[in-house]
C-alpha cells in the first residue's frame, strides 16, 4: 500500500526519489517524505498530503544516496510526525517501511525500558530504533538481528550516516532492486522504475540487498545468495496518460488490446491445474472478488462443477472445507494482496492451487501456478482492464472445462471469447450516452444497482466503481432481494441501475424494475434487450449468449468515470484508497 523508492549512484538522489514516488502515487497515500545521505549527515523532509507538498522542501537536499516513501496510514493519523522516513534515536539510521509489524507493542516496550523514546504512533519507528539498539559498528549484523526479532510483514529501505551504502530487506511485502548501470534503485513496485531500467532483482522473503558499487544479496543468516535478473517487458509508455485526462479513461480504452493479449496467451494453451478437479474455490478482494463471483455463475452454469466464490479475508478465517481434488484459485491484479496470499496459504497444502495475476514474479506466482492476465501497467486505483482480463481468464477456464466434457456449446463460447476485443470496442462507442447519464447521476448522494445471476456480479462491480471514484453511496442487491427490505429505501428520484443481459432471467428482472419504477425511481437499464417500456433510459450493449455481463461491466466503468468527472473528483487517486493492499 505504501510506496518505497531508494537510490544509490552518482547523481543527486532527491529529484530521482521524487520522480520514483510520483510513479507510485497511484497506490494511494496521505503523506510523503525522503531522506538523503550527504557527508555523513542524513537530511530528512516530510509533508502531509500530496507529493506536491513535499517537492518544494527538497530543492536544497544534496547527496547521492537516499530513500523515499509515500504513506497510507495504518498506525497513527496522517501527520508529519507519522510520515516516513523515521530516524533512530542516535540519528544514525533512517528507514522507510511498507507492511505491518505485528509485535511492535512488545518491541516498543522492550526499547522504552532501555531508554528509547518515540515521536510517532507508527509501528515502523520501532524498527529504526531496534536496528540502532543492535548496532555495534556493523550495519549488516544489526539489520539481521533486528529482522529476526520482527513478526509481520515488511519491505524496508535503510540508510546509515556512517556507511555509504543503501540497504533493503523484504518479508511478505514486495520489494525490487532496479539495475541501471552505475545507478541502483530499490522500489516497492517495478512500475516506479520503468523509466530507468527493465532489469531487476526481485527480493524473496528473508533477503537483504546490500547496495554499493555492486549489489550483494544475503539471507538472514548472512549467507550470500545468487539471484537471477528479471527483465520486465512492460512498455514504460503504458504508465503515461498519452493525452487522456485520466489514467482510468485511458485504461478503459486499453481493454480491447489487453483482452486480445490475454486470450491469445491462454485460449489454446493447456492449463494443467484444471485436470481431475471436483470443485473450485475462487478467492479475491474487491473487484477480484467480483470477478470470482461472476466466474462462479459462469462456470457452474456451463459445466455443472461446484464453484465457491469467497472474499479472501473471510475465507482465511472461516476454516473452509477443502478436499484434495479441489482447486483453489486466487485472483489479484498485483499478486501482492495480503488477504488473498493468506487465504491461498490456508488451502495450498490441501489441494491444487493456481492464481490469476497481472504482475509477473509477484508473491502469488511463487506460491501457486500462475495464469497471467496481460493488462499491462494499471495506474488508476479503480481497476478496469485488470478486472476484465481476470474475467476473461475465468471464461477461458469455463471453455476448457466445457471442452473436456465434450459439450457442444464450447464452440459458441470460444467464438464469443475470440470476439470479446471487438465487442468491448463496440461497447466503448456508448461513451457519449454514458457521459450524459453520468452528469444526471452526479448530483445524487446514493444509487442502487440490481441484477440476477452473473448480472448481479456485474452489478456489484459496477456499484463499487461508482462509490470508489465518485463517493456516491452505491449499494447492490440481487434484483429478487429488493422486496425483502431494501425497497423501503426507494423514493421519488432514486437512481437505480438495472443490469439485464440474461434472457432466461429477463422477465424476472423486468418485474423488479417495474417495482422500483412504481415507487418513483429513475431507472437506467444496461441490457442487450429493449427495456424502453420499463426503464427511463436504456444503454444497449452488444447481444451475446455468454459474455454480455462483462460488456455491461465495461459500460458501467464508463458511467462511473463520467459521474466522477462531472463531480470534479480525483478519479485516479480516490481518497483513502490504495491500489495494492499489501496489509490486512
Amino acid at each position: 500500500m505504501c510506496g518505497i523508492v531508494g537510490y544509490y549512484g552518482n547523481e543527486d538522489a532527491s529529484p530521482l526519489l521524487i520522480n520514483g514516488l510520483s510513479r507510485l502515487e497511484y497506490r494511494g497515500y496521505d503523506s510523503a517524505g525522503i531522506a538523503v545521505l550527504h557527508n555523513g549527515k542524513i537530511d530528512v523532509q516530510k509533508a502531509e498530503g500530496r507529493l506536491s507538498n513535499l517537492i518544494g522542501l527538497t530543492t536544497d537536499m544534496h547527496g547521492s544516496i537516499g530513500i523515499g516513501h509515500t504513506r497510507w496510514a495504518t498506525h497513527g493519523a496522517p501527520e508529519v510526525r507519522n510520515a516516513h522516513p523515521h530516524i533512530s534515536k542516535s540519528g544514525r539510521f533512517a528507514l522507510v517501511h511498507n507492511g505491518i509489524i505485528e509485535n511492535y507493542k512488545e518491541l516498543k516496550s522492550f526499547l522504552e525500558a532501555r531508554g528509547f523514546t518515540f515521536v510517532s504512533d507508527t509501528d515502523s519507528e520501532v524498527i529504526a530504533h531496534l536496528i540502532d539498539f543492535y548496532y555495534t559498528g556493523d550495519v549488516i549484523t544489526a539489520l539481521i538481528k533486528a529482522a529476526n526479532r520482527l513478526s509481520g510483514s515488511y519491505a524496508l529501505g535503510i540508510i546509515c550516516n556512517n556507511d555509504n551504502r543503501l540497504f533493503a530487506i523484504k518479508k511478505d511485502s514486495p520489494l525490487v532492486v532496479g539495475l541501471c548501470g552505475k545507478d541502483t534503485f530499490i522500489a516497492s513496485d517495478m512500475q516506479a522504475l520503468l523509466d530507468k531500467t527493465r532489469d531487476f532483482y526481485i527480493l524473496d522473503n528473508g533477503e537483504i540487498a546490500v547496495i554499493g558499487d555492486t549489489v550483494d544479496i544475503l539471507n538472514l543468516s548472512g549467507e550470500h545468495i545468487q539471484k537471477q535478473i528479471y527483465h520486465a517487458t512492460w512498455d514504460k509508455t503504458e504508465a503515461d496518460k498519452n493525452g487522456y485526462p485520466h489514467f482510468m479513461l485511458k485504461e478503459i480504452y486499453e481493454q480491447p488490446e489487453a483482452l486480445e493479449r490475454t486470450l491469445k496467451a491462454h485460449l489454446y494453451a493447456p492449463l494443467p491445474f484444471l485436470y481431475d478437479i471436483n470443485s473450485i474455490h475462487i478467492i479475491g478482494c474487491g473487484s477480484a472478488y467480483h470477478a470470482a463471483l461472476m466466474g462462479k455463475y459462469i462456470i457452474e452454469a456451463l459445466t455443472g462443477i461446484r464453484v465457491n466464490a469467497d472474499i479472501a479475508s473471510e475465507f482465511r478465517y472461516r476454516n473452509p472445507i477443502i478436499k484434495p481434488d479441489d482447486l483453489l484459485l486466487a485472483i489479484s491484479q498485483s499478486g501482492e494482496t495480503a488477504d488473498t496470499i493468506g487465504a491461498l496459504e490456508i488451502g495450498a497444502n490441501k489441494c491444487k492451487s493456481a492464481c490469476i495475476v497481472n504482475v509477473p514474479e509477484s508473491t502469488l506466482t511463487h506460491k501457486s501456478t500462475p495464469m497471467y492476465t496481460f493488462a499491462g501497467p494499471e495506474v488508476a486505483v479503480a481497476t478496469t482492464k485488470g478486472f476484465t482480463t481476470q474475467l476473461l481468464n475465468l471464461y477461458i477456464i469455463a471453455a476448457k472445462l466445457l471442452k473436456k466434457r465434450g459439450d457442444d456449446r464450447v464452440q459458441s463460447l470460444i467464438e464469443e471469447i475470440e470476439a470479446l476485443p471487438t465487442l468491448v470496442q463496440q461497447t466503448l462507442t456508448l461513451e457519449p450516452q454514458l457521459k450524459e447519464l453520468g452528469k444526471r447521476i452526479a448530483p445524487h448522494s446514493y444509487a442502487f444497482f440490481i441484477g440476477r445471476g452473473a448480472d448481479y456480479a456485474a452489478a456489484k462491480e459496477s456499484a463499487l466503481k461508482l462509490k470508489e471514484i465518485s463517493y456516491i453511496h452505491a449499494d447492490c442487491y440481487p434484483a429478487g432481494e429488493l422486496k425483502h427490505g431494501t425497497i423501503s429505501l426507494i423514493e421519488e428520484g432514486s437512481v437505480v441501475v438495472a443490469i439485464a443481459t440474461d434472457k432466461a432471467l429477463l422477465d424476472k428482472t423486468i418485474s423488479n424494475i417495474i417495482e422500483v419504477k412504481a415507487r418513483g425511481a429513475f431507472v437506467i437499464g444496461i441490457s442487450c434487450f429493449d427495456l424502453s417500456k420499463v426503464c427511463d433510459v436504456t444503454v444497449t450493449v452488444p447481444a451475446t449468449q455468454f459474455v454480455s455481463p462483462l460488456l455491461a461491466s465495461v459500460a458501467c466503468q464508463m458511467l462511473a468515470y463520467h459521474t466522477a468527472a462531472a463531480k470534479g473528483c480525483d478519479i485516479d487517486k480516490p481518497r483513502n484508497l490504495a491500489k495494492s493492499v499489501t496489509v490486512e
